[in-house]
């Protein structure tokens, strides 16, 4: 299993998204952007650190580059610029400058902190997109949203930035409770309905094998769904027309 697909617009620097089923190839993708950065921060929750941080951070190993972790509490009540404000400690006290390099490891909610932060951190740095759930890999890991909620409004205070590549274990779906995975789905269905109802039938048809998380059949959500929301991004990349159909 290995797809890319290439995000471009004039409005933005193009990036790759690379489906594999492991955590293998990461560096590799990684150092193939000739960045040029000398330390990395994976910034990810206290669900998914269980899982995977030091995985990921053992394939970046191979950068030979200084590799931190920064841990946000899980939940979405942890999306806060209080939250941000101590990941900008953090990055301050560990030397981080324009030329490194953040990495968001997790779903939704740390992807979207971790791209606001590198949006406003020193003006601007750069950041990758690791998605670890259904939804943030058909959804929020594309197109540069990102933000924190702010008192009880949602998403209130953001700003867009795209990351320089987004990388996605599809295998990591394996470990997702149901809930999470329903979640995802209502994001893909809503794809099909808006898009393309060849997609939406078949959706239908694989229902079983998609919530017995077979590879093949979350493997062609994915792809599927992201081919949608590519060509949405990519014509309209500050949601100032067709892409608030998504909304």
């Amino acid at each position: 299993m290995s797809n890319v697909l290439q995000v471009e617009s004039p409005n933005f620097q193009p990036y790759s998204i690379f489906l594999e089923s492991s955590w293998t190839a990461l560096a590799e993708h990684l150092k193939s952007l000739s960045l040029g950065f000398h330390r990395i921060c994976v910034v990810t929750d206290s669900n998914v650190a269980g899982f995977y941080l030091e995985s990921v951070r053992e394939v970046l190993s191979e950068l030979d580059v200084e590799i931190f972790s920064y841990t946000i509490p899980a939940g979405e009540e942890h999306k806060t610029l209080d939250q941000i404000q101590s990941l900008y400690a953090f990055l301050i006290e560990h030397a981080f400058d324009r030329k490194d390099l953040l990495a968001a490891l997790g779903g939704g909610v740390i992807g979207d902190m971790t791209g606001f932060a590198a949006a406003t951190y020193l003006r601007g740095i750069d950041f990758i997109q690791i998605p670890t759930t259904l939804l943030s890999q058909v959804d929020s890991s594309i197109g540069g949203k990102t933000g924190v909620d702010f008192s009880c409004y949602k998403n209130m205070v953001g700003a867009f930035k795209q990351p320089r590549m987004v990388y996605m274990n599809l295998s990591a779906l394996a470990t997702l409770p149901s809930r999470q995975l329903s979640s995802g789905m209502a994001e893909v269905i809503k794809h099909g309905c808006i898009r393309n109802t060849a997609y939406f039938d078949r959706l239908r048809e694989l229902r079983e094998d998609i919530f017995s998380f077979a590879p093949e059949a979350l493997e062609y959500v994915v792809l599927e769904s992201l081919k949608i929301k590519r060509a949405i991004v990519q014509a309209d990349p500050f949601e100032k027309g067709e892409r608030a159909l998504l909304n």
